[in-house]
């Protein structure tokens, strides 16, 4: 089959590579129909998450067609039309029990905090992903939903994770009718969080970036007020400025280790944006809701050497909520507002790009070029 590969940082290309088969009875073999680059594949690009390995094909956003299944699978069929979590989880254990999906303790031996993911590192279980033809989907049972015949697939590949994650969020803020919602970035993460923290009852919500295509879509996409941070001092004056000089009652961290700069300046926190390795997002959260505030994190963390602002967010008495999102718990919730218009995961697509042509639509993507806020991965019929 043809796949994306990893060979190196800023290296990645297509090529062709054994497709995967049935290795446990409850797999499925899915063929991909349509699949998305996410900001946190940037991090495997760059060479900033440890363990990504040569030959790792990325991809955790995808949909596709079920083209072989395991002899204990009972809830698919080949043919059927799919959309896939990005979380691998067994269904079963303490914690998917408890709809903790992404912290699944049966699928990842490497690490006692996340669950698996596809295609990411082999911190998270060296699972392939989907920017390729064809993918393993294990415990196919659990993990994979039916496509709505109602539902787009650019809806519903966006619902594998990033909308999810957005939505998640926004939960996490546990958002209280007229709240004060600051989100730090305007990715797609940040876009869908923002969307999201009105539907949760927001009075007022404020988006934080500093590049202004992606603040224009957030004030299209999701009506929110935006500021350029670049523009200013001190994002945190300019916030308590703006909020009667309390703060606001919600901050979200909708950037986490964005793959942007080079390893020093992620380990030393001492490239002063909204990158990460470096917790600057982070601190300035704590540091821009009021005192009893809540600031949620789904933006995706690596290791991180440089300070949190730890003991500010005891001494200001904040509730710190965070987590991998688990996807297919909010899809029955999703899918409703979705289907109702409510938001339109879409509207955010900036790129359609076939799979030959991934290396460059990864530097377009890191780059940010073009306008590019969401590059899709498209597969001949």
């Amino acid at each position: 089959m043809r796949a994306m590969v990893y060979r190196g940082p800023y290296r990645v290309r297509v090529e062709e590579k054994a497709p995967p088969r049935i290795e446990h009875p409850n797999d499925a073999i899915v063929r991909v129909q349509l699949a998305a680059i996410c900001g946190s594949d940037l991090h495997l690009y760059h060479g900033l998450m440890p363990d990504t390995r040569v030959g790792h094909t990325f991809g955790h956003e995808f949909i596709g067609v079920v083209e072989e299944v395991g002899p204990s699978v009972r809830n698919l069929s080949v043919g059927d039309r799919v959309m896939v979590p990005f979380n691998i989880f067994c269904g079963s254990c303490w914690y998917c029990a408890r709809g903790l999906y992404a912290n699944c303790h049966n699928v990842n031996a490497n690490a006692t905090a996340v669950g698996g993911i596809y295609g990411y590192s082999h911190t998270t279980g060296g699972y392939d992903g989907g920017q390729a033809e064809l993918v393993r989907v294990p415990f196919a049972d659990v993990g994979p939903s039916l496509i709505p015949e109602w539902m787009s697939d650019e809806d519903a590949v966006l619902l594998t994770d990033a909308v999810a994650t957005g939505y998640f969020g926004a939960q996490l803020g546990d958002i209280k009718e007229g709240d004060v919602v600051v989100v730090f970035g305007a990715g797609p993460v940040g876009l869908v969080a923002a969307q999201s923290s009105w539907l949760m009852g927001a009075g007022r919500v404020i988006v934080i970036d500093h590049l202004e295509y992606r603040l224009a879509k957030a004030r299209e996409m999701a009506h929110a007020e935006t500021y350029n941070f670049v523009e200013h001092d001190d994002v945190v004056v300019l916030l308590k400025r703006i909020t009667d000089h309390l703060g606001a009652d919600v901050a979200i961290d909708a950037v986490g280790a964005e793959a942007d700069g080079n390893l020093l300046q992620h380990v030393t926190a001492a490239k002063l944006k909204l990158q990460g390795g470096s917790p600057v997002a982070l601190n300035w959260a704590i540091d821009s809701v009021r005192k009893g505030g809540t600031v949620s994190v789904m933006g995706a963390y690596g290791p991180i050497f440089s300070a949190v602002k730890f003991g500010d967010a005891m001494n200001k008495g904040l509730t710190l909520n965070m987590n991998q999102a688990h996807v297919k718990r909010q899809w029955p919730r999703l899918f409703e507002h979705v289907r109702n218009g409510y938001i339109k995961p879409s509207d955010m697509v900036t790129h359609r790009v076939p799979l030959e042509h991934i290396a460059e639509a990864y530097h377009m993507f890191s780059s940010k070029l073009d306008g590019c806020i969401k590059p899709l991965v498209t597969f001949d019929a």
